[in-house]
């Protein structure tokens, strides 16, 4: 890796970026509305260095800012800086496995070796949490949302197996859900509504990578992304529910600086 190039990741909600110093990988974050309070940063500090440039705002900061910049193709770079990650934390997969992106949106890939491809896309994702969470929750920040996602009862909101089969046991797990949203009549709470919301990513993410876990052959899920970091309540859920399948997922401490990593690393 080029201990004098900066990887920036421009992405849809955050711009995040991975240099070096004194051989030590340093990672730096902004939220894309301070775009410009990013650059003033950038352009004192990159005076010497190469600029690699990655996600859906990379065009812009070319044009705009860095005219001399490489742009490296964004799947890529998130699958080649999650394998260096992995690699480095000495948790990188035997096997062929699922590398699940949970960003604006989500996209899972599969690594194989040297081998990547993008097999799946989904909307749901961060874009979902602030979304749904500004208009149920108020006009927080993710980590506030994140907050009330833990202290809340989904319950109050959601409509749950055993509340169908009450007074009976029912034939599955009780806490399961049986319809999103569907106590519309009920008081809830901001952080109940929030707390709903989070498992419906949860349940929509787990969804999608089991189905593409039994297409691909596998049962290892490695999960990167700014909506996965520091989302204990999201983590918690994924874990529970992919374990009723088999899967063991793994949150790669970090993983939201791959795709500004694997920049780094063209």
């Amino acid at each position: 890796m080029g201990t004098r190039s900066i990887g920036i990741d421009a992405g849809g909600s955050l711009i995040k970026m991975a240099f070096e110093e004194n051989r030590v990988l340093h990672f730096k974050k902004y939220p894309i509305a301070q775009m410009e309070e990013a650059m003033e940063w950038l352009k004192i500090f990159s005076a010497d260095r190469k600029i690699i440039l990655t996600g859906g705002k990379a065009g812009i900061l070319k044009t705009n800012h860095f005219p001399a910049a490489r742009i490296a193709d964004e799947f890529t770079a998130s699958c080649e800086g999650a394998s260096f990650l992995l690699e480095q934390k000495n948790l990188l997969p035997q096997k062929k496995f699922l590398l699940v992106n949970v960003g604006t949106g989500t996209s899972w890939f599969t690594i194989d070796g040297d081998k990547q491809e993008r097999i799946l896309g989904s909307g749901v994702g961060g874009g979902t949490f602030m979304g749904l969470g500004k208009l149920l929750g108020g006009n927080k920040e993710f980590t506030d949302l994140v907050e009330l996602s833990g202290k809340g009862t989904r319950g109050n909101v959601d409509l749950l197996v055993k509340d169908i089969y009450h007074p009976d046991q029912p034939p599955i797990p009780g806490e399961l859900t049986a319809s999103n949203f569907a106590k519309t009549a009920n008081e809830a709470t901001a952080a109940d509504r929030i707390a709903a919301v989070s498992n419906l990513i949860a349940e929509t993410l787990t969804l999608l990578t089991v189905q593409a876990a039994a297409l691909q052959q596998t049962s290892s899920a490695v999960f990167i992304g700014s909506t996965i970091a520091g989302n204990n309540p999201l983590q918690e859920s994924l874990k529970t529910y992919l374990g009723m399948s088999g899967i063991e997922p793994v949150f790669l401490p970090d993983g939201e600086f791959s795709g500004a990593i694997g920049a780094k690393m063209f």
